[in-house]
């Protein structure tokens, strides 16, 4: 096999599969078995290619049905097949696992649970399971790496790009003799963001403190401000000893993070448990910050339900595992020291528990919650506690994940919900997710398809999955306290269509661990794909035959899109709000360095913009986001000390496109930038902007971008 001609991306304005147009979040991909052009779903497949010195590699549906024989999950169920003289779940047979509990029995439970059977772990319980060989990476719901080059069109398939990524490029910005207008030349890394935090001790105060001895009653102080340590120019913690009498009645260090967001990565707040005697905060957590901002640096940022591991003792305990980072719901945020939206509270993990954190976090989650007895689950790290997982043991997702190496694992869906209520459950799907649930499809086997799904705040209750002492699992549920259960939340679904018509059944549905499985005939299984391919709702009636009615109905619906993004966002212009708006985040853009200062572009939202029959390109749009992040930085470089002076480190610069009207605004806390920068941005902008606006002839474009002054 030979490597093929690339058609260049100029003779392809919509999917050469699909014809779908290509826009800015729609963006083109070369297949590299064929070298057409199609989008992010009609080339969504991976495949060995010889030219290639059988490396994986994106190809489009048809290739890869020609160069795979086999299908995918049979590949996974082979993997995990294994023999033992005791009885075990066939792999084969999905419908193995279920319980043999009715679910109506299985949420309203008696005093026993019932145990659930799954097939042979693959870990062994001798604190030797293999932690992943690279970082989390962060990808764009496409494929592509978001904040990366945003007029990549393709990412790269080398998984070592994370570790080759040194920082960003940095340019001199200065002023020739008589020249008003800026130039730039590169420059080496500054040491901005060199660690300050000694070998022996705490990082260096930031806050003014009259005595050392004073510390103390500043960290136990309620009322006092937290004390603040450096633990780089830029990267500030604020810590504080709080009491949560409101809630969980424990003594926490609060530790929360301010300037995280100049590297593109959420703000991270981290309660630990003060333990006895405990005068001083622990200097490993320090660490972490460090360590976490230095990989968003890099492009490897931490998400909602993402994670952090440890190769080394953390706060005196080897058995310390790493971090698992949530998005707070229903948990009490009463005295916690809150930064800036977007953040994450970390949760303190033991090693056993890690696995779980790489592959189904949402289960890890809701079993720290049924532990605590708090819902959904607690934010207080608690040192040296019993882990809630042990050997990966009989689970089914021996069969839906990769514990191993962690190649694979059950897909997690964003914006998808399993609400199940008497006789009915309801799965839902948001329209923006029909990429990634067409990958599911895509990826499933004739007789076989599993999804996972997101945490549901319009549940008052989850299934749990527990493991025994004896490493058996049973199910559970956990519910908001004092609140009638009406609708209990699964974790994940898996349809089986070996269901035979000889069984007198027309489906059959099961609790099985905290989801779900659905046994149909694989006439339905290949309607209920097929619905899913055409965005249409599908129900599924399972009972008899014979019966005149359902026993319970499996209704499939697509919802409204999935907007749950950038909640309680402002901008730094007036204080729009920018909850449900779409961002990307950007992680190679270029430093511009004044004398004592740089600016950094980190983000850009996308307020407004009619993609549909627009005649903007995605390269377009894209060079127009780095022209004029590059213009402004240019422009506003000779004025970064006196920006700084003025508490101005975060700005905000919103552009407006339409056909009829152009313009722009520029602001940070709240106000709007004084006139006297105003004769530099013009000439600095305003080219950029009519440039732009003489090519769009279509719906307004409305785009805001962030940047930070940095020391």
């Amino acid at each position: 096999m030979v490597a093929p001609d690339w058609l260049p991306d100029s003779e392809a304005l919509n999917c050469m599969q699909c014809q779908a147009r290509f826009t800015f979040t729609k963006r083109r991909h070369h297949c590299r078995a064929c070298g057409k052009i199609f989008c992010s779903l009609c080339c969504s497949m991976k495949s060995k290619l010889v030219y290639m010195e059988n490396k994986e590699a994106r190809v489009c549906l048809s290739c890869h049905q020609i160069l795979q024989a086999g299908k995918l999950y049979f590949h996974f169920i082979l993997l995990f097949s294994e023999k033992s003289d005791s009885y075990n779940p066939h792999p084969n047979n999905p419908s193995d696992y279920c319980s043999t509990v009715p679910i109506s029995q299985q949420l309203n439970p008696p005093n026993s649970n019932p145990t659930v059977l799954v097939p042979s772990g693959v870990l062994k319980r001798d604190g030797t399971q293999r932690r992943s060989a690279e970082p989390k990476q962060v990808m764009f719901s496409d494929g592509i790496r978001p904040g990366g080059d945003l007029t990549e069109l393709d990412g790269s398939n080398d998984t070592s790009l994370p570790f080759r990524r040194t920082g960003r490029i940095q340019k001199k910005v200065e002023k020739q003799g008589g020249q008003s207008s800026p130039k730039t030349r590169r420059v080496r890394n500054t040491n901005n963001q060199r660690n300050l935090i000694p070998d022996d001790g705490l990082p260096p105060l930031y806050t003014k403190i009259e005595g050392t001895s004073d510390i103390l009653l500043y960290f136990l102080d309620e009322e006092s401000e937290p004390v603040i340590f450096a633990v780089n120019k830029n990267l500030f913690i604020l810590v504080k000893m709080l009491n949560l009498d409101c809630c969980v009645k424990r003594s926490v260090w609060c530790f929360t993070s301010r300037g995280m967001c100049t590297v593109g990565q959420n703000e991270i707040i981290i309660l630990l448990e003060v333990v006895e005697d405990e005068l001083s905060p622990p200097r490993d957590i320090f660490m972490q910050y460090s360590n976490i901002y230095e990989e968003a640096s890099k492009g490897n940022v931490i998400n909602d339900l993402g994670y952090s591991i440890f190769n080394q003792n953390f706060l005196g305990n080897r058995e310390h595992g790493g971090f698992l980072y949530i998005t707070p719901t229903f948990q009490c945020l009463q005295k916690l020291i809150l930064p800036e939206p977007p953040y994450l509270i970390g949760i303190l993990l033991q090693k056993w528990e890690t696995p779980w954190a790489k592959v189904f976090p949402l289960r890890l989650l809701l079993r720290l919650g049924a532990e605590f007895r708090y819902y959904p689950c607690p934010l207080v790290s608690i040192r040296n506690r019993k882990p809630v997982f042990f050997e990966i043991g009989h689970t089914i997702m021996n069969l839906l994940a990769d514990f191993r190496n962690y190649q694979y694992m059950l897909p997690q869906n964003r914006g998808v919900f399993i609400h199940m209520e008497d006789k009915k459950t309801v799965i839902s799907f948001p329209r923006n997710r029909y990429d990634d649930l067409m990958k599911v499809v895509n990826n499933s086997n004739e007789h076989v398809m599993a999804l996972g799904a997101s945490f549901s705040t319009e549940a008052d209750s989850h299934l749990v999955c527990i493991q025994s002492e004896e490493g058996n699992y049973q199910t559970q549920a956990i519910n908001i306290q004092n609140k009638v259960r009406k609708v209990t939340g699964a974790s994940f679904v898996v349809f089986n269509g070996a269901l035979k018509p000889s069984s007198g059944l027309t489906a059959k549905s099961s609790i099985v661990e905290d989801g779900l499985m659905v046994q149909i005939t694989l006439e339905s299984m290949n309607a209920l794909k097929e619905a899913i391919k055409n965005m249409l709702d599908y129900t599924i009636a399972c009972g008899s035959m014979t019966s005149p009615q359902p026993e319970e109905l499996i209704c499939i619906q697509w919802v409204e899109e999935d907007r749950i993004v950038n909640m309680g966002v402002k901008s730094p212009i007036d204080g729009m709000s920018m909850s449900s708006v779409e961002s990307i985040r950007v992680h190679k853009a270029t430093d511009y360095v004044g004398e004592n200062r740089s600016i950094r572009w980190t983000e850009v939202f996308f307020i407004q913009n009619e993609d549909t029959g627009s005649r903007w390109e995605p390269v377009d749009l894209s060079r127009l986001g780095e022209m004029l992040a590059s213009s402004f930085c240019i422009a506003m470089t000779p004025h970064l000390d006196r920006l700084k002076e003025a508490s101005l480190t975060k700005l905000g610069l919103r552009v407006r496109l339409d056909s009829e009207s152009v313009g722009y605004e520029i602001g940070g806390n709240n106000e709007k930038l004084p006139d006297f920068y105003m004769n530099d941005l013009d000439s600095a902008l305003i080219p950029v902007i009519h440039g732009a606006a003489s090519q769009n002839q279509d719906g307004p474009i409305v785009m805001e971008l962030i940047f930070h002054v940095l020391d």
